[in-house]
């Protein structure tokens, strides 16, 4: 799995967590108990309008990094993936439980590799690991991730409520996700996530790990809308096509809708709040019986091949 020399053995279950806790940021104060227990017990948010977020995601050798992955990027990727569906909800990320299911013999190195990159994730971000699962796996490396947050019910945003004449926008660039190694390194757009969750004229997000090409048709379906995308306004990555731009997926960055109205406002503002990441209109939502732009699908984890939406 990794280059670097294996580590000595692990004993037990317990030194294993032991290990795993020592690389681990301590747990915010709501965290009444974390790893080490048979739960882990919280103290519930009672903030007025406050809701809470649900998130749970699987990370697959061979199918969402190449075996020999280094693992602390794969620990990386793990944890920002669910943290960037949080961040397209408008939230913010707090509690995570990690199951991990890895080869028999992995010792202490191959551990501290993965939960080092965990652990960093969970550092920049404020997340509390309070526990999980941890078994042998006779096949490939498999991680999921369940995460909890928080967002307030005024910055809640929902794929579901774009309307027809609205601006269709992506923040950052697309494409080349996997050809450049973004994939395993990528900044869920948290910050950004929350901004646009308190702004007005926001009126749908959702998080693109599919590619543009299956998460817009999921967002217009969830609206009851179709949509027009510009060929030529899609902001790529230096060399990558518009086919690639459309399909390649795992570029994390968020997909929004706004009002015609207030795009101009939004537009100074944002250029004021986020200036290392563009913010790019690429489109325009329409009427359900209108025809949507033909999009060559991105990834389908259960589509046998990509078809064209």
């Amino acid at each position: 799995m990794n280059k670097a020399k294996r580590g000595t053995s692990l004993k037990s279950e317990g030194e294993l967590l032991e290990l795993i806790g020592s690389l681990l940021p301590k747990p915010s104060e709501e965290v009444l108990t974390g790893i080490g227990d048979d739960c882990a017990v919280i103290r519930p948010s009672h903030q007025r309008g406050s809701l809470e977020l649900l998130k749970t995601d699987a990370l697959v050798e061979g199918v969402h990094f190449a075996k020999g992955t280094p693992l602390n990027k794969v620990g990386w990727k793990a944890l920002c993936r669910p943290i960037s569906d949080i961040a397209a909800m408008g939230g913010s990320p707090h509690h995570a439980l990690i199951t991990v299911a890895a080869p028999s013999d992995w010792g202490s190195a191959e551990w501290k590799a993965l939960y080092r990159g965990i652990g960093k994730v969970a550092q920049e971000f404020g997340v509390s690991v309070v526990g999980g699962e941890t078994v042998r796996s006779p096949g490939p490396l498999f991680l999921s991730v369940t995460l909890t947050g928080g967002v307030t019910k005024q910055n809640l945003k929902l794929r579901s409520g774009a309307r027809p004449g609205d601006l269709i926008c992506v923040t950052g660039k697309l494409g080349g996700s996997f050809k450049s190694g973004r994939h395993l390194n990528f900044q869920p757009r948290v910050a950004e996530g929350r901004w646009l969750g308190g702004e007005r004229g926001i009126t749908a997000m959702m998080d693109l790990s599919d590619g543009l090409g299956s998460d817009l048709p999921k967002l217009a379906t969830e609206s009851g809308c179709s949509f027009r995308v510009a060929a030529d306004g899609l902001p790529l990555h230096q060399g990558c096509t518009f086919h690639e731009g459309v399909t390649d997926g795992e570029d994390y960055e968020l997909l929004i809708t706004v009002t015609a109205k207030h795009w101009p406002s939004l537009q100074e503002r944002w250029n004021a709040a986020s200036p290392k990441v563009p913010l790019t209109p690429i489109g325009l939502m329409l009427a359900p019986k209108e025809h949507s732009t033909p999009l060559a699908s991105g990834y389908d984890h259960l589509a046998k091949k990509h078809t064209t939406s």
